[in-house]
């Protein structure tokens, strides 16, 4: 994604969004088409056999502030990510009608500001109620 893409992306999220708190580093956005800006820390596979990554088994990855995406498949934005890479990122979408307790099905879209592209993932492999 070019950079004013996802500029107008972000410009175009938060005028859609109520008014909320400024982007921070320091936790998760929580309103939809809020955002934040982070670090990447663990870009890996989906799965893991004895700590070690099981290739081409999907795309996993975790921000320092502690949003998790996850796929099935390769998504190739995010494993072009590297750990320390600034991105901001923003809550798409909220889940509905979900179990009480169970806060699975978040999606958060993610702008690496390095390579500038984007991806949009949610931070399960199955929302909520489901296996």
């Amino acid at each position: 994604m070019k950079p004013h893409a996802a500029i107008a992306m972000i410009l175009l999220l938060g005028a859609s969004a109520p008014p909320g708190p400024k982007a921070t580093s320091t936790r998760p956005p929580t309103r939809v088409g809020t955002c934040a800006f982070t670090t990447v820390g663990v870009v890996t596979q989906r799965l893991e056999d004895n700590g070690r990554p099981v290739p081409d088994s999907g795309s996993s990855i975790t921000l320092k502030n502690g949003v998790y995406g996850v796929s099935y498949d390769q998504v190739a934005a995010v494993q072009h990510a590297r750990v320390g890479d600034r991105v901001i990122t923003c809550l798409a979408k909220l889940p509905t009608h979900c179990p009480p307790g169970d806060q699975r099905g978040k999606w958060y879209t993610t702008t690496n500001l390095r390579t500038d592209e984007s991806w949009t993932l949610p931070d399960a492999e199955h929302m909520c109620g489901g296996a």
